[in-house]
Formats: C-alpha cells, sequence, structure tokens
C-alpha cells in the first residue's frame, strides 16, 4: 500500500525534526538526565513537528534499546508502533476537536490512574487541538495535571494557545510550553530535495520554490502538495506540474500586470482580468501572488534581491527597476493588505480586484486630484498621508510684504467673501470607502462615542449600493459590538456623508 510522503517521511528521531531543535535538544536532554515534565504544552502554527515531536518524545521514553543520550532506536517494536500511530496501552492519542466535553475529560483522568503495562515505561497522552478543550474540560483536568500519577506524561498540542490562556489560565503554569517556529521557504526546498533524492524523482528549482511558497510554513502541506503534484505521473517535479496541479497563476501573467501598471493602461486593466476569469483561476490566491511579486518587486527597487522567484522572474524584475518608486510600491502593497481581510469573503472579487488594479495603473494621477481637491477645500496646502509616504501639496503663492501693503491689494470693505468653496464630496465606492475607513473612524471619535470607535476598528465595510446603504460586517461574532453599531448607525452615517455622497442607509451585515 502506498504511504503518503508526509507520513513515510515523518521523523523518527528527536535529530531528524527539521527546525525545531530548540525543542527537540530540550526534551532529548531531559530524557537523558531524568528530568521529565509531567506535562508539556507544544505551540506553533499547523504542519511544523508539533505532533510529531509528541510522538517521538513518547517513543524515546517507551524505547526497547534508547541510547543514553535520550535518542529512540526508531525501529524496535514500541517505537513503530507509536511512530504509526497505531494502538497502543501506554500511549493514547486524541483529538480534542471530536473528544472536547468534560465527560471526555473526566475519561482521559480516570484512565491516566492506571499505571503502565510494564515496569520502566511511562504513559503518555498525546491531545491535539488542545485549544478545543472546553473550560469544563480543562477544570477536570486541573487536579490531574498539577498532581498526576507517577509515570504519566501529557503533551498537548495547539494552532491556538490564546485560547487555552483566556479558558483556562491556572493550566499554564502547570505545563512546560515550548513555541514552534514556521519553517522557512528555503527549510522547505532543502527537506524537500532530500525527500526526492530519496525518492528517486527528478525536480526543478523552480517548481520547489513554488511548493514552498504554498505551503505557507507548513512541512506537511509542503509534502503534500508534493504527493499531489507528483500523482500527475510526469516522473519530474517541474514548474508547469506544480502550476497545473495547484492551480497557480503563471508568472508571466503577474509580470504582464505589472508592465500594464508601470505603463498606466488601466483601460486593459478589465480584459486581463476577464481573461484570467475565463480560465478558473481563484482569485484569492492571485491576489496573495500579486502581493508577492509587488513584495519581490519593491526588494529589487530598494537594491536587494528576490530569492523567492525564478531567475526569469528576478531579471524581469531587475530590468523594471527604475520604474517603480519604492512609495508606490508600499502604497500598493498597503491597499492589498486593507482589502484582503474581506476579500475572501467578497461575491464581487473580480471587481474588487479590477478596481484595485485601475487604482494601481492611475496611482500617482489619482493621488495628485485628491490632494488637489483638499487643497480647494482646506483654502490652502495639505498634507495627505499614505500607508507608504506623505506628499504635501504645496501652499497657494502668498502675496508679498510690500504688495499687501499697496491699495490696490487690500480688499473691499463691501466686496464678496473669501471664503473658501467646501471640498465636493466623492461618489460613494466600496475600495475608496475602504481606504478611508480609518479616517471615518477617526471622525467618529471626535463625536465622543469610544465604545462606537472600538465596534468600527473590528468592522470593515464589504458593500455598497446603487442607492446609498452601507454594508459592513465585524471580523469576528460579538454581540456588544453589534448592538453598538446598530444604535450608532446615525453618527456613522453621518461621519461618511461628510466624505462620499448620497449616503442613506448602514447595515450591519451578522458574521455566520
Amino acid at each position: 500500500m502506498y504511504l503518503a510522503l508526509a507520513r513515510k517521511y515523518r521523523p523518527k528521531r528527536f535529530a531528524d525534526v527539521a527546525v525545531q531543535s530548540h525543542v527537540s535538544n530540550t526534551l532529548k536532554g531531559a530524557i537523558a538526565r531524568g528530568r521529565v515534565a509531567h506535562g508539556y504544552l507544544l505551540c506553533g502554527p499547523r504542519g511544523v513537528g508539533k505532533t510529531t515531536l509528541a510522538r517521538v518524545l513518547a517513543m524515546a521514553l517507551n524505547c526497547e534499546r534508547g541510547s543514553p543520550d535520550g535518542e529512540p532506536c526508531g525501529e524496535c517494536a514500541s517505537c513503530t508502533r507509536i511512530w504509526s500511530g497505531s494502538e497502543s496501552l501506554d500511549v493514547i492519542e486524541t483529538d480534542a476537536a471530536s473528544n472536547r466535553g468534560v465527560d471526555d475529560a473526566r475519561e482521559l483522568r480516570e484512565r491516566a490512574m492506571y499505571a503502565p503495562t510494564a515496569e520502566g515505561r511511562f504513559k503518555v497522552y498525546i491531545v491535539d487541538e488542545a485549544h478545543m478543550l472546553t473550560r469544563e474540560a480543562w477544570n477536570a483536568l486541573l487536579k490531574i495535571l498539577e498532581e498526576p500519577p507517577p509515570r504519566v506524561i501529557f503533551v498537548f498540542a495547539t494552532t491556538d494557545p490564546q485560547r487555552i490562556t483566556q479558558a483556562a489560565a491556572p493550566v499554564m503554569s502547570r505545563l512546560q510550553r515550548f513555541d514552534f517556529k514556521r519553517i522557512s521557504p528555503a527549510e522547505v526546498r532543502e527537506r524537500l530535495t532530500t525527500v526526492l533524492a530519496a525518492e528517486g524523482v527528478g525536480r526543478d528549482d523552480d517548481a520547489l520554490a513554488m511548493i514552498a511558497r504554498a505551503a505557507d510554513g507548513s512541512m506537511r502541506d509542503a509534502l503534500s502538495l508534493t504527493d499531489q503534484v507528483l500523482s500527475m505521473g510526469e516522473g519530474r517535479l517541474t514548474a508547469a506540474a506544480v502550476r497545473g496541479a495547484l492551480g497557480l497563476v503563471p508568472e508571466d501573467e503577474y509580470l504582464g500586470l505589472l508592465e500594464l501598471i508601470a505603463e498606466r493602461r488601466a483601460v486593459d486593466v478589465f480584459p486581463a482580468v476577464g481573461r484570467l476569469a475565463g480560465s478558473g483561476i481563484d482569485f484569492a490566491v492571485f491576489l496573495a501572488g500579486l502581493a508577492d511579486l509587488l513584495r519581490a518587486q519593491l526588494a529589487v527597487t530598494l537594491g536587494g534581491d528576490a530569492p523567492d522567484v525564478s531567475e526569469q522572474t528576478r531579471a524581469a524584475l531587475r530590468a523594471r527597476r527604475d520604474r517603480f518608486t519604492a512609495p508606490d510600491l508600499l502604497r500598493m502593497l498597503g491597499a492589498i493588505a486593507e482589502i484582503e481581510p474581506f476579500y475572501r469573503k467578497s461575491s464581487q472579487q473580480q471587481l474588487l480586484l479590477e478596481t484595485l488594479l485601475v487604482r494601481f495603473a492611475l496611482l500617482d494621477r489619482t493621488v495628485e486630484l485628491e490632494d488637489l481637491l483638499r487643497g480647494i477645500g482646506d483654502g490652502g496646502g495639505v498634507q495627505t498621508t499614505t500607508p507608504s509616504t506623505s506628499r504635501r501639496v504645496p501652499d497657494a503663492p502668498r502675496p508679498s510684504p510690500r504688495r499687501a501693503e499697496t491699495p490696490s491689494a487690500a480688499p473691499r470693505a463691501d466686496g464678496p467673501s473669501a471664503t473658501p468653496k467646501p471640498a465636493p464630496r466623492a461618489a460613494l465606492d466600496l475600495n475608496v470607502l475602504c481606504e478611508r475607513w480609518g479616517d471615518i473612524v477617526d471622525r467618529v471619535r471626535s463625536m465622543g462615542r469610544p465604545m462606537l470607535v472600538s465596534a468600527l476598528e473590528h468592522a470593515l465595510p464589504v458593500a455598497v449600493s446603487a442607492q446609498g446603504t452601507i454594508t459592513v460586517q465585524l471580523e469576528q461574532p460579538n454581540e456588544i459590538f453589534e448592538k453598538t453599531i446598530e444604535s450608532g448607525a446615525p453618527e456613522v452615517l453621518s461621519a461618511v456623508a461628510g466624505t462620499f455622497d448620497g449616503v442613506t442607509k448602514l447595515v450591519l451585515r451578522r458574521v455566520e
């Protein structure tokens, strides 16, 4: 039977665990010196080795031929059974996502009271997704974690330790905590190179780079993605195979859009995005890829290098080094960061992407027009702050003191007032509203509504209608914030109406 790469190449010894040497060396030393704690909390992103190290720890504690330095042999019957996840009376793995209640915790506590099956062995309980345990379940485990039976070890693994702190703060002081690192693309590529060599599979460096980026710091995901690509049966890991299997957009498409932005061909944005839509791309994945390319272009523009792209793309970015300024690239990246939180939830992803790219293509002219309009409204110079830089429209020329003293320069007493006209309000647009949401929140802050400000800081506009209705949504469900926004709708509308025309109604979309 075929064994997935993520399982086949799961480490069997502390020394084989990639990147997490600060954890593996400590655990190995504790075993060698007989100073094993009764409880551990392993924290970190998914796929970085938490459960693997928990199993290696259990193997080392119960190995039939363990070495004096604390390493398990990885070959004896006990090690093989634990490594493969087979049934073992002394090593019990449980998933807190499906066994999270107080009854499950009580059963675990009762089972822990029984001694190991043989003298010199340890009972090890590995609880994955530990943050899913309820407050009552943690309370049921609290006493046994404080005074555990002899030769019983608890290992909790979690991607969200903050939830454990909130649900059961006293537990944290009873466990030794280890924080796992994200695995860098370079380390992922190195591990994949070793695995593919062992499998006798050829590979392209560009293909490894693509998988390393897609894995996003997870070694398990990297191996699973490699499995997925190799299942296509081409016999070699190529960049084309990776793009086809993972649905990635070719780098040429990103470079084409970069050229379009550099040449300010805003009118060509719509057919370009339409072509991408016709090919069935995932727009959320495309937006992340666009951000990666802009980041690489920023690094090159600043005089650095872009190590996570192909040599062909690197050469193309160097050729465009003088066509973009660092402040403009920072503003583009800032705009993507602002739109990303609600982009995946939007039903108009293509429209949002098109308007974003049009803004990039018209970036300088748009900023100059906005500054000019604000300057007219303020009656002089205006400071416009963007996420990356501040630009200043020069103050209007003022008469010199000598000219001001002449009768011709003095205003007529009965003449018209010199009060400047108010700046025209912009048409209601979702992208511009999101961009200026911080200004809207500041305006509400000036009204003396701190609770409403707190709620708005955790919300974003997600839609606007032709009738002037603005729909906002909180990042996470919060009944207090929901009621605050609903009751403060008039103040929010007043703040928005100071910048936009045609605002009529505010609607709160509740988070599912």
